[in-house]
């Protein structure tokens, strides 16, 4: 199962942390589409545990996290047609 998923979950890190970092108003697309992949991963570790599947899912688990955690804290942004009806 770890050769099958490792590509997908290893473009997912870098992919969607590149879409999250470059593009500010994809980052919930991204954030979501790597959430996916982290469920793919999971169902794969479910139907075959693994030890190596497991510590790459726990990378993937905590960049997941902290883009996650860092996308929370930061503050939104007004759009520009609230700045006009005022």
């Amino acid at each position: 199962m770890l050769n099958t998923l490792f590509f997908p979950l290893l473009f997912s890190m870098g992919a969607g942390s590149y879409a999250y970092l470059r593009f500010h108003d994809r980052r919930p697309r991204a954030l979501l589409v790597m959430t996916l992949f982290q469920l793919l991963g999971a169902y794969g570790y479910s139907t075959q545990p693994d030890l190596p599947l497991f510590a790459l899912l726990a990378v993937h688990a905590t960049i997941v996290f902290f883009l996650l955690l860092n996308h929370l804290q930061a503050p939104v942004l007004a759009t520009e047609s609230q700045s006009r009806q005022r």
